[in-house]
């Protein structure tokens, strides 16, 4: 197995030393490894029940010729493209293996959708010759709405082209035993259902149907990925409290609970870059809940040592014979380093399990229970609210802005809303009073409820580097409302650390949501389905005290993006202000 962990812990060495003692000397390997739900909670509610990943390298293993004979039949028949609909745990760990491990010649090529904005959907949509596509249909719970509107708008338009009594051949299901898309899928006659373990969460799913299927499809080596995972296992049997995952997870959480680092900022090498953003879920909704969590901080664009706080700690993920960046800055300055070194894109199927035991162990060390998601449901409640009001009277509830402004909208609440509208300067002076409010320990989290493009990234990118120095914190990026399904549970579960900017705009293209899939009426949209979202979630923030601002970017979004980023004062200005 080629791997290889190197750690630099600086002052932090005997704090470490004394959590691994803790870890030795409570047998949390052993008992985990037992299923013994006491590691984490007197209570074996979502514990006992959620610890199959530990056997999915075997058990997903086991299942493989069926998989793979699948597989080739769909390359046998033509199929070009491989369309995973799904969120959160259906989609990242997909979206690693398609990056990295890339389609094998002659099998179709896989892409991902996870998001909800009107253009990402048309895009998929117009980008793709969907007679030659084979849709998976990926949620666990087999509920999820987003999941489900994708179905619905891509089975009427596959059944559009090749009739409805050819459509179900062209989707795929993966999912639990019993839920509501085994039912829809037998129901319109899909071409497979694959039922995956229901002691898996989401996020611990890599190396199970989740992650495996589709990564079969595009012709990885499943074989080689899953043996990794089981070399990878059986490293964790053998080794017991001295397994390199366990001792990740236990630097991470004893940084994170006694010295406040809990900035887990993850530098990822270009080949390993999707890497970022599944262990950005893993980690934020195993461990953001109780008012306590690890923030991951994925693709932050790399700077000088001095621009980062002393709340931080950082996880260098590369190819062996790739460069090691700035570590030795890092090192320097003082701050937590923690190298991992994997000799070949194949190894993530072992460092995925890895992590996953991390995760575990340092939820332990936290005293969370890292399987449950208690905050998830707020943010989906309003948003339901407000599609029910929507249908009920044909628009959605929308506040007054506090300021209005050359195409801006801007909605503020909590004690800045009054500095916002008495005193800001527009738009500008309404970012720079709420961005006033960050102190050292916070986080900045951008969210983009707006087509997800290169150049909107990059111009977001942009703007988390100026606020990186121009406030000295952490920064995350999202788009909505694809990280609902993953730091969302932070964000509301964790100390209350974040300012939260969010950004939506008036989408140019809105394509409807069949009520039935197949069926002639759409009472909802994709463009109504985000506009609720947003403010749904925006409300859940704030019924828990949380500080959140609104910039609604009107019809020139990447225009009126430019023009905030533009007006954030640098860290020199602000310090002969």
């Amino acid at each position: 197995m080629g791997y290889k962990q190197n750690a630099s812990l600086g002052a932090h060495e005997d704090t470490v030393a004394g959590a691994l003692s803790e870890v030795r000397e409570g047998r949390i390997v052993g008992r985990m490894l037992e299923g013994d739900h006491t590691v984490w909670g007197p209570e074996p509610e979502e514990i006992a029940n959620r610890l199959g990943w530990l056997e999915s390298p075997e058990n997903t293993g086991n299942a493989l010729r069926g998989i793979l004979d699948f597989a080739e039949t769909i390359r046998a028949e033509g199929i070009e493209h491989v369309l995973l609909l799904g969120m959160g745990g259906s989609s990242l760990a997909p979206e690693v293996f398609g990056f990295a491990l890339q389609s094998k010649e002659g099998y179709p090529d896989l892409a991902v959708l996870d998001s909800t904005d009107p253009e990402a959907v048309s895009g998929r949509a117009e980008g793709l010759d969907l007679s030659r596509t084979l849709f998976v249909v990926s949620t666990k719970s087999g509920g999820t709405e987003e999941t489900f509107s994708f179905f619905k708008y891509f089975y009427s338009r596959v059944a559009e082209i090749v009739g409805e009594e050819r459509a179900g051949s062209h989707f795929v299901a993966i999912t639990d035993p019993g839920s509501g898309l085994a039912d829809t899928a037998e129901k319109y006659g899909f071409r497979e259902t694959f039922l995956n373990d229901p002691n898996i969460g989401g996020r611990y799913s890599a190396l199970s149907h989740f992650g495996i299927v589709p990564a079969a499809l595009s012709g990885v080596d499943v074989e080689r990925l899953l043996g990794s995972g089981r070399a990878a296992k059986d490293e964790l049997v053998a080794l017991g409290e001295d397994d390199p995952g366990v001792w990740l997870g236990t630097a991470v959480g004893e940084l994170a609970r006694s010295a406040g680092r809990d900035k887990l900022t993850l530098l990822t090498s270009p080949v390993l870059a999707p890497f970022g953003p599944w262990a950005e879920q893993l980690v934020a909704e195993s461990t953001g809940k109780d008012g306590v969590g690890i923030l991951p901080v994925a693709e932050e664009p790399e700077g000088p040592p001095d621009v980062y706080g002393e709340d931080r700690v950082f996880v260098s993920l590369r190819l062996r014979d790739e460069g090691d960046g700035s570590l030795d800055g890092l090192r320097d300055a003082g701050h937590p380093v923690i190298e991992i070194l994997l000799d070949d894109p194949y190894d993530l199927g072992g460092e995925m399990f890895r992590w996953e035991v991390a995760t575990a162990v340092s939820g332990w060390r936290l005293g969370i229970n890292p399987f449950d998601q208690p905050n998830v449901e707020s943010a989906k409640v309003q948003a339901r609210k407000m599609v029910a009001e929507y249908r009920e009277k044909g628009e959605l509830p929308e506040p007054e802005p506090t300021v209005e402004e050359g195409g801006i909208s801007v909605y503020s609440e909590g004690e800045a809303a009054g500095e916002v509208a008495g005193e800001a300067a527009g738009v500008e002076g309404a970012l720079e009073t709420f961005l006033s409010q960050a102190k050292p320990g916070d986080y900045v989290s951008l969210q983009a409820y707006l087509p997800p493009s290169e150049a909107t990234t990059e111009a977001l990118q942009g703007m988390r580097v100026r606020l990186r120095e121009r406030l000295k914190v952490a920064t995350t990026l999202g788009y909505g409302p694809r990280f609902l399904h993953s730091t969302g549970q932070l964000h509301k579960g964790d100390g209350g650390n974040g300012l939260f900017v969010q950004f939506t705009a008036d989408p140019e293209e809105d394509p409807p949501i069949p009520d039935e899939a197949g069926g002639p009426e759409a009472t909802l949209t994709f463009g109504v389905l985000e506009a609720a979202q947003a403010p749904g979630d925006r409300q859940a923030l704030l019924d828990i005290d949380r500080r959140v601002i609104r910039f609604h970017l009107g019809a020139d979004a990447s225009g009126n993006l430019r023009r905030l980023i533009d007006g954030i004062r640098g860290g020199h200005e602000r310090r002969e202000a």
